[in-house]
């Protein structure tokens, strides 16, 4: 035990291993077709056109919490209320759906969930 060489951390050089770059269990990727969306010559297919507030289009200035089948436009299948980026809803309008869905919901006349 008294032969045995320690070495101290500050002796040894640790020089990192260069990794291989990893090219995925393919290879690497084969170049996309020309039409393809997602840029290239050809552009993208198909155009998605920018949702627009439908309370801001027809002037609805009240969400009421009693207008049962308006709001269950925004509520999914599983009673979640749907968020802005698939409605097109702007944040005002938002914001006051989410009330009148919550209080609506409180008084029962829409679902908490969905029936399994």
């Amino acid at each position: 035990m008294a032969d045995e060489t320690t070495s101290t951390p500050s002796t040894e050089q640790h020089t990192p291993t260069p990794r291989p770059a990893y090219a995925g269990p393919g290879g690497p990727r084969p170049p996309r077709p020309a039409g393809a969306p997602g840029g290239g010559p050809g552009g993208r297919k198909f155009f998605r056109r920018k949702k627009v507030c439908k309370f801001c289009t027809e002037k609805i200035d009240a969400i009421s919490y009693r207008d049962v089948r308006l709001l269950q436009g925004f509520v999914a299948e599983r009673g979640k209320i749907v968020p802005r980026r698939l409605t097109g809803v702007c944040t005002r309008h938002q914001r006051r759906l989410s009330l009148a869905i919550k209080q609506s919901r409180n008084i029962a006349l829409l679902a908490f969930a969905a029936r399994f």
